[in-house]
């Protein structure tokens, strides 16, 4: 059974949902009004502390979230227990994975995260029964494997200073990417500590603050209390991370 694709730019929609990202860029966006009151019904807003598990590798997987605010730092596991940091999720992302019992991989609170909780049956049998949802959810993922592929380049050929400066350019782009453009500024709390970023880009602790110390040095970036970063020009932190 398919649903009729409707308006939901109305006043029928709940509350909660209408100034929210994830229904005007998210996988809400494909949902009508009706369903969405159905969600809405079933949904809980909650606030996540840093470092709190929000899924768990093999943990069988109860709820969907879409990501409110903040940043989910996702890991995967070794046998013999080692862990890599391989990707960051912000707003207005969607927080799970359909069609298997678990996710597959770790999703940590990075930052203080707002998410939007629903129970994976319901969103499971709205999938069914709405094409666009699962349009939108491909869509998702086709973006999160673009990303994937890009950050493989950044850590096969890219230099030190140039995956720094890739780390802290995706920062600026997706922590609030409607703040300023590529040619204007940016502020922002860096969402990892030194020791995570390191992780994330194959490179030591000394090295990752070695080159946040050059580009400070040059004026790419100023940084203020240890971890609030401001950009003067995103076209330039683009071009170091580039070059």
């Amino acid at each position: 059974m398919s649903v009729k694709r409707q308006d939901i730019h109305n006043s029928d929609i709940p509350v909660l949902c209408r100034a929210c990202e994830a229904r005007h860029k998210g996988v809400c966006g494909a949902l009508t009004a009706e369903q969405l009151i159905d969600l809405n019904k079933q949904s809980v807003l909650k606030r996540v502390e840093p470092g709190v598990e929000l899924l768990g590798e093999t943990r069988q997987t109860e709820s969907y979230a879409n990501i409110i605010s903040g940043v989910v730092k996702l890991t995967k596991m070794m046998a013999d227990g080692r862990q890599q940091i391989v990707g960051l999720q912000f707003a207005p992302d969607f927080l799970g994975r359909p069609f298997r019992p678990d996710s597959g991989i770790t999703a940590d609170a990075a930052t203080e995260v707002n998410v939007c909780s629903f129970p994976k049956k319901m969103l499971d049998r709205m999938i069914k029964d709405t094409p666009e949802l699962e349009h939108k959810l491909l869509e998702q993922s086709l973006k999160e494997l673009d990303e994937a592929r890009d950050w493989m380049l950044t850590l096969g050929r890219k230099t030190a200073s140039e995956k720094v400066a890739s780390f802290l350019y995706l920062i600026a782009t997706h922590i609030n990417p409607d703040a300023g453009t590529v040619e204007g500024s940016m502020r922002f709390d860096l969402p990892l500590t030194r020791s995570d970023i390191a992780d994330f880009l194959g490179l030591t602790i000394e090295t990752v603050s070695r080159q946040l110390t050059k580009l400070r040095k040059d004026e790419v970036i100023l940084i203020h209390n240890n971890r609030h970063v401001e950009v003067p020009s995103l076209a330039r932190l683009a071009e170091c991370a580039s070059r």
